[in-house]
């Protein structure tokens, strides 16, 4: 019996501590997130998770940008799946997943014709997909009052269906311009104020999904750390108050990028481009080693990583 006992608690131990999966955890310091399974040493950028918590959904980005590709995970009986293609893409150039704040929609950017027949090269429009029952609708784009003949780039709702996305401005570079929805439908987008937008670049907006705040990125900001960094606005009766910089203990000397606050308001998510690998090496490296070391997290490449939220709220107050 005590021997039956003994090899019970063994592969219970083991199914324990020998499951790779993905794991959320609180930190006041952001780590890399889901360290070789998400964050596995590719350009892995744009997090988000449903609002019921159960989905994942991220891009994988090769060469730049030349060919990205929207993963999925999904959590069963607490456990997350191997992050896989999502059903919606894996053929265009798909990236920046959002869910809208109940659930039945997800909004993303892609580059794929608006139908079969057209084989033109495409600019890079907002599009989305429903959920009918337990069913996903095929994909759908928004329509030409959102997307133009310039590239729409980073979905993101409220609650009550409002849109915050991004678009070249001319010469103001990139801006964050938002869309009411009312009635329906979407009504002729406007760029966010001065308080919000500069004469840089201002892109990757994730609005909170009640509008209290948004959290961007911008670049060329005279207190920019670097390559771009990450700012809030806070929202004070129906008005953007001027962009705050995140400080030091965000923001890094690389590009810090695509935030996300899940929908419980536990986590934070961001990318950056921040570089762990440190060279030259302290000692000489086999090729083997130096294949394991550049094929890892913190490369260069992008990564996700996570923080507690309560830490960002608390810098936001």
């Amino acid at each position: 019996m005590k021997y039956r006992l003994l090899i019970i608690l063994f592969f219970c131990f083991e199914s324990v501590f020998a499951q790779p999966g993905i794991q959320f955890y609180n930190t006041d310091i952001p780590k890399v997130f889901g360290p070789g399974i998400i964050s596995d040493g590719f350009s892995n950028r744009d997090m988000a998770v449903s609002p019921d918590g159960n989905d994942l959904l991220y891009t994988l980005q090769w060469s730049f940008g030349s060919f990205s590709v929207i993963l999925h995970s999904k959590k069963n009986n607490g456990v997350w799946s191997k992050p896989e293609t999502a059903w919606f893409s894996g053929r265009f150039n798909d990236l920046e997943p959002a869910f809208s704040p109940d659930g039945t929609k997800i909004y993303f950017t892609s580059n794929r014709p608006w139908n079969n027949a057209d084989s033109s090269k495409k600019d890079y429009d907002i599009w989305y997909i429903q959920k009918k029952g337990n069913i996903w609708e095929s994909p759908v784009p928004l329509d030409t009052l959102i997307n133009t003949d310039k590239d729409e780039f980073y979905p993101s709702l409220s609650k009550n269906g409002n849109l915050y996305f991004t678009r070249d401005n001319g010469e103001t570079k990139d801006d964050l311009f938002f869309s009411r929805f009312r009635d329906g439908k979407y009504e002729l987008p406007v760029v966010l104020p001065e308080t919000v937008n500069s004469k840089g670049y201002d892109f990757n907006a994730f609005v909170d999904p009640d509008e209290n705040y948004i959290i961007f990125s911008s670049y060329k900001r005279p207190d920019d750390l670097g390559g771009g960094d990450l700012y809030y606005c806070l929202n004070r009766n129906g008005s953007w108050l001027p962009a705050v910089h995140f400080g030091k203990e965000i923001n890094s000397s690389s590009l810090d990028y695509s935030p996300f606050v899940s929908f419980d308001k536990r986590y934070f998510f961001f990318t950056t481009k921040k570089q762990l690998v440190k060279f030259p090496f302290t000692e000489s490296k086999t090729a083997a080693q130096i294949r394991e070391i550049l094929g890892s997290y913190g490369n260069g490449n992008d990564d996700i990583y996570i923080v507690d939220f309560k830490t960002i709220g608390e810098r936001m107050k």
